[in-house]
């Protein structure tokens, strides 16, 4: 964002994969995404994915050193909440520790709570498409829930590759394994259908309502697929169970605190002036009444004499 902004004030803009500082960037987003991967590897899925509110977060005080934003006082009081909340997330989320071997990853596929959630996840998604393709219904509610159940899926196959490739370094290997090549196609293909519908959003609706919505639906659409294919609350004390519920709600709360009444700020366009076009006055309309016939374009003084007679 900074990189962009940065090349609009120039003269003479120049493509933006050209700035070091977007090229800055984009390695560090890697970086970042990077770590998110191997974190399924150590952690539950039920934590770590909730753990995403930290971005939110971030890019809210962060955007105050380098986009020159206003901290405002819902930001102080969501970035509390959030934190609150992933406090209590860290502290009472299951962490049973389970090699995660490529047999017991067949035998979670194969086992009948997933094949049960497998089949409402689907029949689920082919309504919400059918909508979509058929009835052209578009609304934010039906793009982000089609996402969140591809997201349960990546989600998934994330923890099963990162998991067999973490056993692969300290000596047992996983990677002989069908199961392991059949859960990186599955990363891919689920990844990038919940690009494809999170673009249609991010196009049709605010960032600001597209982020904590998509937020919340990722993370529930995570815990559950940990729930039903890990099996990571199995064991889990009621209290535990609770307090772990409290701090997504929390974490939740927080994020859409910090994400409302925000405002899209566009690039500075450069406009023309009035008093530099030939044959015009300085206090000519160049933007004339919605209501009028001319309404995106010059008007023209016959034309106007017209219209009023």
């Amino acid at each position: 964002k900074c990189s962009h902004l940065r090349l609009a004030c120039q003269t003479e803009p120049k493509p933006y994969y050209t700035s070091k500082l977007w090229w800055c960037g984009i390695t560090l987003l890697g970086l970042g995404e990077v770590g998110n991967f191997i974190a399924y590897g150590f952690a539950p899925v039920a934590l770590v994915a909730p753990l995403g509110c930290v971005s939110v977060i971030g890019s809210a005080f962060i955007s105050v050193l380098f986009l020159k934003k206003t901290m405002r006082a819902a930001d102080i009081l969501g970035g509390t909440l959030t934190v609150t909340g992933t406090y209590l997330l860290v502290t009472f989320t299951p962490n049973v520790p389970q090699e995660l071997t490529a047999r017991r990853v067949q035998n979670y596929l194969v086992s009948w709570p997933f094949l049960v959630y497998s089949i409402l996840e689907i029949i689920t998604f082919c309504i919400l498409l059918y909508f979509y393709k058929r009835k052209a219904v578009k609304h934010i509610m039906v793009l982000l829930m089609m996402v969140a159940l591809l997201a349960s899926l990546t989600v998934i196959a994330v923890k099963a590759v990162a998991s067999m490739i973490t056993l692969s370094a300290k000596g047992k290997m996983q990677l002989t394994y069908p199961v392991f090549y059949i859960m990186i196609v599955l990363m891919a293909t689920s990844c990038a259908f919940q690009v494809k519908f999170l673009n249609q959003a991010m196009h049709l609706y605010e960032a600001t309502a597209v982020v904590p919505i998509n937020f919340v639906f990722f993370t529930t659409s995570a815990i559950i697929s940990g729930v039903v294919f890990y099996q990571e609350f199995q064991s889990a004390a009621l209290l535990s169970v609770f307090m772990f519920l409290f701090g997504c709600l929390l974490s939740f709360l927080g994020v859409f605190v910090i994400a409302r009444n925000q405002r899209e700020e566009h690039l500075q366009i450069p406009f023309i002036e009035c008093g530099l076009i030939p044959g015009k006055k300085s206090t000519g309309k160049i933007q004339p009444d919605s209501r009028s016939s001319l309404y995106g374009t010059l008007n023209n003084e016959d034309d106007s004499v017209k219209s009023q007679s």
